[in-house]
């Protein structure tokens, strides 16, 4: 179980109010369900910024805030240069906790489609822990492996990027013990120099 003290320690910053908070769960949407014993994580980026939302977040039930700024409403939270970053490294600290085997799939297509048949299929075996949807961007990624708990036996997680120098960033939070390439297309190639740039980018993982 976490805490909100405890959470702060992990990511070496700041907690402002109740640090025994207990935190179950993390969120960076208010548009979606808040469950109970919730981080709301406002995260800032180019179509939008998640500090505009605090109050929503609270009044939906988030037990606390991740932010990068000081809030403006009187509610328990952790202030952090990068609230992305910050995400990542939770996530990351959290999966090191797990030696369980974890598939990681990437590739231009198909990765939604992969995982949910090798999850399937991985079921009749083991406690599958997956990516839900298509989460597998860069908040995506760390949202999926904070769902880890001690009744796993597998995790199957999505890692896509659209541009250079996303990859390692999720390798560091997935931690695959075993790859998955589904195909090199065209998706995003407008952010790469060449093709080979873009699967030296996809194999970092």
């Amino acid at each position: 179980m976490y805490t909100l003290g405890k959470i702060a320690e992990i990511l070496g910053a700041t907690c402002y109010g109740d640090e025994h908070i207990r935190v179950d769960h993390l969120t960076t949407d208010t548009r979606k369900t808040m469950q109970q014993h919730s981080l709301f994580v406002a995260i800032k980026t180019k179509k939008n910024n998640g500090h505009n939302y605090l109050q929503p977040a609270h009044d939906q039930g988030a037990a606390a805030l991740l932010v990068s700024s000081a809030p403006y409403i009187d509610v328990p939270y952790i202030l952090v240069p990068d609230t992305l970053i910050a995400l990542q490294k939770l996530a990351q600290q959290h999966r090191e906790t797990f030696n369980i085997p974890v598939v990681a799939i990437t590739g231009s297509n198909g990765k939604t489609i992969v995982k949910e048949w090798v999850s399937f299929l991985l079921a009749t075996d083991y406690k599958v822990c997956k990516s839900p949807k298509s989460y597998n961007s860069q908040i995506g990624v760390p949202l999926s492996v904070w769902q880890l708990n001690t009744n796993h036996s597998i995790g199957v997680f999505e890692a896509g990027i659209s541009k250079p120098n996303e990859m390692e960033h999720l390798r560091n939070v997935i931690k695959p013990t075993i790859g998955v390439f589904t195909h090199l297309g065209d998706a995003h190639a407008i952010h790469f120099d060449s093709a080979e740039q873009k699967l030296e980018e996809k194999l970092k993982l």
